[in-house]
């Protein structure tokens, strides 16, 4: 049996087992201005890129309005308008990095719908590569990340 390393998710993996997470992290991080460690991206006026802790794969980025809400339709013209324009650049920028084959892209709005964090809308963007996870996803519910998060980081960020 072939073993995958990604010690990071244990903080997910205790944090989803204990119910401890409080608050909410989409509010909570920007407000702590500490960008590197929260990985922190570019912040807008309305809206911050913010790089899923947890990803799907290498370069998993969410853009988020800085207000709470989990209505779409609550968002102001302005607040809608920079979100999407974050989202293109958030695209921008990963395909003139790593030239994915393609992108996931979308909002889980409520629990239902599979939003882990169901009181803060946010638009997940997710490169995708030919044979990136293989049969992973489906066979086994995992996810591989080819790079660290830190070493992604630091990547990106001088392009936002």
């Amino acid at each position: 049996m072939e073993h995958l390393w990604a010690p990071w998710r244990i903080e997910y993996i205790r944090l989803a087992k204990s119910g401890e997470e409080k608050g909410c992290i989409l509010c909570d991080k920007p407000n702590e201005l500490n960008d590197e460690e929260n990985l922190i991206l570019a912040r807008g006026s309305h809206n911050f890129v913010i790089m899923n802790r947890y990803p799907y794969s290498a370069g998993h980025l969410m853009v988020a309005p800085r207000r709470h809400t989990a209505l779409l339709e609550s968002l102001e013209p302005e607040e809608l308008l920079e979100h999407f324009q974050m989202v293109q650049k958030c695209i921008s920028v990963i395909r003139s990095l790593w030239n994915p084959g393609g992108f996931n892209m979308g909002m889980n709005m409520g629990r239902i719908a599979g939003a882990g964090i169901d009181q803060h809308i946010h638009t997940h963007i997710v490169p995708r590569w030919a044979g990136d996870t293989n049969f992973m996803p489906v066979i086994a519910s995992t996810g591989v990340v080819s790079s660290s998060l830190k070493e992604t980081y630091l990547e990106l960020k001088p392009h936002f």
